[in-house]
């Protein structure tokens, strides 16, 4: 797979270890990524974006006061602020709620990576590079825990030919009257093709589960 290329990209990051966040910067650097500003918790990532109007955001999940989600909570404030500001979360373990938090906004330009990936250079790199161009990097272990509960094999042997023009549209982040338009179809004629989907892949409703998410993921996933 041939890598992303993009002519200038400034990043902030926020991430609570001294160690880490110099490390993501020299990285970066290597990469021909500037670091226009770092930040050890959620409001110095807000504070950050809107002092150096970045292109991009690489988010710690967990950072202080409580180490729980305070990284993607400011992540998800930065993007109400700046829709659209491509985000790279990283996370120490498979979070499989967060992941599914930060991409049910809309799946473009949203990245979702456990930090043991960052020690593939290479492949950090061109996650950074895939999420700053408007792309989606969701870790394949992330991908794996959340369709690993509905159905096996592969998800979208079954989808009719217009249900993936659809499925491919919603995993660009489009909402049912942007697929509507695409298409040149009626936005009736979208809701069911996405029920349709949501029943292929066997997903049910369910409280604790985000279909859109779920199905968007499988399409990824593939």
């Amino acid at each position: 797979m041939p890598m992303v290329t993009l002519r200038a990209t400034r990043v902030v990051i926020a991430e609570d270890s001294v160690l880490l966040r110099e490390g993501l910067a020299r990285l970066l650097a290597d990469g021909g990524i500037e670091t226009a500003g770092t930040a050890g918790d959620g409001p110095g990532l807000v504070a950050a974006v809107a002092e150096y109007d970045p292109d991009m955001a690489i988010v710690d999940v967990r950072m202080p006061p409580t180490h729980t989600d305070e990284g993607l909570r400011a992540a998800l404030e930065v993007r109400a602020r700046r829709p659209g500001l491509p985000i790279l979360v990283l996370s120490q373990y498979v979070e499989e709620r967060y992941a599914a938090e930060l991409l049910g906004g809309g799946a473009s330009a949203v990245g979702y990576l456990l930090k043991e990936r960052v020690a593939d250079v290479a492949e950090f790199l061109d996650a950074v590079r895939r999420v700053a161009s408007g792309g989606t990097v969701v870790d394949a272990e992330v991908v794996a825990q959340l369709l690993g509960r509905h159905r096996p094999g592969d998800p979208l042997a079954a989808l009719t030919a217009r249900e993936r023009e659809v499925l491919a549209l919603m995993a660009e982040g489009r909402s049912n009257a942007a697929i509507a338009v695409r298409l040149a179809v009626t936005e009736g004629a979208v809701e069911k093709h996405i029920s349709g989907i949501f029943c292929k892949l066997g997903l049910d409703p369910a409280p604790d589960d985000h279909r859109r998410v779920l199905a968007v993921l499988a399409y990824l996933g593939r």
